[in-house]
Parts: C-alpha cells; sequence; structure tokens
C-alpha cells in the first residue's frame, strides 16, 4: 500500500497506528495530532450522515446511529468531496447490517430519506401543466409521452414507513397509510412526500423509458387516482422538455 493509501486506511480505522512517515514540526511521530484529525473527520462525517437521515438517527439513538455510521464509514468512505451527496448507501446497508435485523422497517424509512435528499439536489423543471392535456383526444392522451420530473422518486413499501417517517418528522399532515407507494418530488422550492395509489411507481418507470401514457399506466390500476397523484404533486414534464 502506497503512503496515500496507508493514510486513507489508517484515517478512518481506530485500529491502526499512525502511518510511519508521518512526522511533526519536530520531526517526530505525529501520532497525536494524527489522532486528532481522524477524530475531526469521524464526527463531520457522522454528522453528515446525522443531517441526511435525521429520522434514523431519532429511531435508534444519537449514540447507536454514531457507533453505527462508524462501522459504515469504515466500509464506505468518501468518494466524493461534496458532503452533500455522502451516504447514499447507507439504507441498502441498513438492510445487511445483523443488529438491525429486529428493525425490518428501518431501511426502508432510510430510502426515503435518501429520495428525499436526491429530490432536493435534483435539477429544476417545469411541472407539466394538466391543461396541456385536457383538450386531447382519448387516442392523443394514450400517445402522449410525459416523463418523470427530474426530482421524481417513488419507493414500493412493505412497512409503513411513511407513517413511521411522519411522526418522526412533524407532519401528521401525511396520510399514514400501514404501507405501499410513496412519491417524492420537488416541483419548486419544496420537497414534497406522499402516499401514492399501486401503480405509480410502475408508471412513473415507464415513462422514464420512454413509453406513452397508453402503455405506462398498468392494467387494473386506479388511472384517474394515478393522474391525480402525479399533477397534484408535479411529478411529471412534457416529453419535449430538456431530459435531466
Amino acid at each position: 500500500m502506497n503512503g496515500q493509501g496507508a493514510f486513507a486506511g489508517a484515517l478512518l480505522s481506530p485500529e491502526m497506528p499512525c502511518p510511519e512517515q508521518l512526522r511533526g514540526p519536530a520531526g517526530r511521530h505525529a501520532t497525536r495530532r494524527f489522532d486528532v484529525y481522524r477524530n475531526n473527520v469521524t464526527v463531520a462525517l457522522t454528522e453528515a450522515l446525522a443531517a441526511a437521515f435525521p429520522v434514523v438517527q431519532r429511531l435508534v439513538g444519537e449514540a447507536y446511529f454514531a457507533a453505527m455510521a462508524r462501522d459504515f464509514i469504515r466500509e464506505h468512505p468518501p468518494r466524493s468531496p461534496v458532503m452533500a451527496l455522502y451516504g447514499a448507501g447507507l439504507p441498502g446497508w441498513i438492510e445487511r447490517f445483523p443488529p438491525l435485523a429486529a428493525l425490518p422497517y428501518l431501511p426502508e424509512v432510510a430510502c426515503l430519506e435518501q429520495a428525499r435528499r436526491e429530490a432536493s439536489l435534483s435539477a429544476d423543471a417545469a411541472p407539466l401543466d394538466p391543461q396541456a392535456l385536457a383538450g386531447l383526444s382519448p387516442e392523443a392522451l394514450a400517445a402522449s409521452a410525459p416523463r418523470p420530473h427530474p426530482a421524481a422518486r417513488f419507493l414500493r413499501t412493505r412497512h409503513p414507513a411513511l407513517a413511521i417517517w411522519a411522526r418522526n418528522a412533524g407532519r401528521p399532515d401525511l396520510v399514514q397509510r400501514p404501507a405501499g407507494e410513496v412519491l417524492v418530488t420537488r416541483p419548486k422550492l419544496s420537497v414534497l412526500t406522499c402516499a401514492a395509489p399501486i401503480g405509480t411507481a410502475a408508471t412513473l418507470e415507464a415513462l422514464a423509458r420512454g413509453l406513452p401514457l397508453g402503455a405506462a399506466l398498468p392494467a387494473g390500476a386506479d388511472h384517474s387516482a394515478i393522474f391525480a397523484c402525479l399533477f397534484s404533486a408535479g411529478a411529471v414534464i412534457s416529453e419535449g422538455d430538456p431530459k435531466p
């Protein structure tokens, strides 16, 4: 391992010694200085994760979150200097983390928080005005191909992740469905989170592949409810708009 690799490895692993080549101003081994720097880096990354996943932190407690964050940081060091993006892999990591197996809903809550973060950082785009489709014939409407808004994200949940997140995020306005689909988007300045009708996720997936509405809407789903959800949340844009 080269000097840079040894430094990076030791920086996130407290059991590893300070790299031999690090020296202080007097030429002495910089163990104490390195330990302070190492602790500051871990604290900063833990704080970044806590800011990105506040409800996850609340559900497991600050002390436990800090401990599990240290394990995550060791396995997933930052790959980008942009801390606003750090921690995207935490939901999947939580799902594979044996000590949290007793909280099967936690990965979905983490996915919801990650979706909200991605939506907040996505490109801006003008949502499609439903009036633009109002005058179309049924055939023309079926042939139209709006695309998902750049900020649109969706989840299919097996647990009441939205209800759990809402209770812990101070959002009593949200419908407390036991499970199902969740839509997250940001049509303007604020991130929107809402329960979505079954079939919304499949519709957005199909629209993202370029399929027209007639082929994107799942058979057997409540198409009117899906339309209402997508348009009220500003989750689709015109097919002629610039790609995200």
